[in-house]
């Protein structure tokens, strides 16, 4: 199997106006799907989306918010059964995501001049690839990286690994 790249990453939030707003109008990023429960009328098969489609038709089910040429965000509304938001790195599972740019300093010039608060400023990390570390307003962080020429990303370090540990156990 070969996949083609990621299609998109999916929250839920509860400030679906401040996240919009964050990666619309800080991130210049735009909505490309807008979908709204109405979509669902009379599909019952679709559960409790069909029954929001009759009453509350024009809410929101779900946005989708192109970070890149065919990749995007994902957000839907919170569901009335789903717990809060929790603070990032206590449970095992979801960490980040990362946004490629092609200059990083002219990048955080962009996000500081937006009034994005930089939580990790610009450095240059383990696999030799510009990085720094923003979140958006329900707290998930996430990475916006360039690769430069020494970039392990690029060339790997698999084999180096083996040379130096043996046998790898992954």
């Amino acid at each position: 199997m070969k996949f083609n790249e990621v299609m998109h990453l999916s929250f839920y939030t509860d400030q679906m106006d401040a996240m919009r707003d964050f990666y619309e109008n800080k991130l210049g990023l735009k909505a490309k799907i807008i979908m709204r429960y109405e979509a669902y009328k009379g599909k019952k098969e679709r559960g409790v989306w069909a029954a929001r489609a009759e009453t509350r038709p024009h809410d929101i089910a779900y946005i989708f918010i192109e970070l890149a040429p065919g990749q995007y965000l994902e957000l839907f509304p919170k569901a009335d059964h789903q717990l809060e938001h929790e603070e990032p790195d206590t449970r095992l599972g979801y960490s980040h995501f990362a946004l490629m740019v092609d200059d990083i300093h002219e990048a955080r010039e962009e996000l500081v001049k937006a009034g994005v608060k930089i939580d990790i400023e610009p450095n240059k990390g383990q696999s030799e690839t510009w990085q720094m570390w923003v979140h958006d307003p329900d707290g998930n962080k996430f990475e916006i990286m360039q690769y430069t020429e020494k970039s392990l990303q690029h060339k790997g370090n698999v084999e180096e690994d083996k040379e130096m540990y043996g046998k790898s156990e992954y």
